[in-house]
Order: C-alpha cells, then sequence, then structure tokens
C-alpha cells in the first residue's frame, strides 16, 4: 500500500509540474471584451518553444487574414497557422518557471515583434505573456485549454 501511495504522489506532482509549462494550447483573451479571442499552440522542441496561431474564437468580418504589416520573413503569411512566438527558452532554475530567454512574440495585427516573458500562472491554468519593446511592455493573460 505504501507503494501504490508513493507513485501516486509521483505521479501527482509529475503531472503539477507538467503543467507549470507554457506548452500547450492557449486562449488568446480580447483585451477589450475579455472573452476569449484565439488560439495558440505553444510546442517545445529540444529546450526551445515556439507557438502558432490556431483558430479564431469569434468570428470578425474586420479580421485580418495576413500579416500584411510583418517586416520579416512571415510578410503576407497567412495569420491561421503563423509561428508567432519563437526562441523562447527557460530562463533560471528549472524552479522559477519563467521562459525568457531570447524569446519574440509577434503581434500580426501591427507587425510589431516584441521580446516576451512567459510565466505560467495558477497551477499552470493560465499564463502571464508579457511583450517588450524597450522599457515599454503589454502583458496578457492567456487561459489553458483543458
Amino acid at each position: 500500500m505504501k507503494k501504490v501511495i508513493s507513485l501516486l504522489a509521483v505521479f501527482i506532482s509529475l503531472s503539477a509540474s507538467a503543467q507549470m509549462t507554457p506548452v500547450g494550447l492557449w486562449h488568446t483573451i480580447d483585451d477589450e471584451t475579455k472573452q476569449p479571442k484565439g488560439e495558440v499552440r505553444i510546442t517545445e522542441n529540444n529546450g526551445v518553444l515556439s507557438g502558432a496561431v490556431g483558430r479564431a474564437l469569434k468570428e470578425d468580418p474586420k479580421a485580418k487574414t495576413v500579416c500584411d504589416l510583418c517586416t520579416d520573413d512571415r510578410k503576407n503569411q497567412k495569420i491561421i497557422g503563423m509561428e508567432i512566438i519563437r526562441n523562447l527558452t527557460r530562463e533560471g532554475k528549472e524552479s522559477d518557471y519563467l521562459w525568457a530567454g531570447n524569446g519574440t512574440i509577434l503581434d500580426p495585427n501591427n507587425g510589431k515583434v516584441y521580446e516576451v516573458k512567459m510565466v505560467p500562472l495558477e497551477g499552470g491554468k493560465k499564463l502571464q505573456v508579457r511583450g517588450y519593446l524597450g522599457i515599454f511592455y503589454r502583458t496578457q493573460i492567456w487561459v489553458r485549454v483543458e
């Protein structure tokens, strides 16, 4: 019985720490309405995170479909499926849960690329996403899709 309890405790701690990563599917939240706006899937390859735009969650006939204001290799690419998060790595100790090292995030609405820092919150249920342009920054809270 002690072995079963020990194994269960290990499993629970591993699944909890697995959620303390940005890897997964997230709902972005509209700044004005505070409602889910779109999806971003974040993946990890050899300790480096990237993220791509999934589907839109609300119909908007005025929404852009291509990144016409982008100035890099994403110029005129379709926004759905576009990689908007690049080169994000863990910073500090594993227990810090801060992802920031050389990472960038693109806002396809204005074509600007920002330095980015991400920190899982509330046991990994939410993700603080902060984009920096010099000393200025903007913060969003994304919600994990269960």
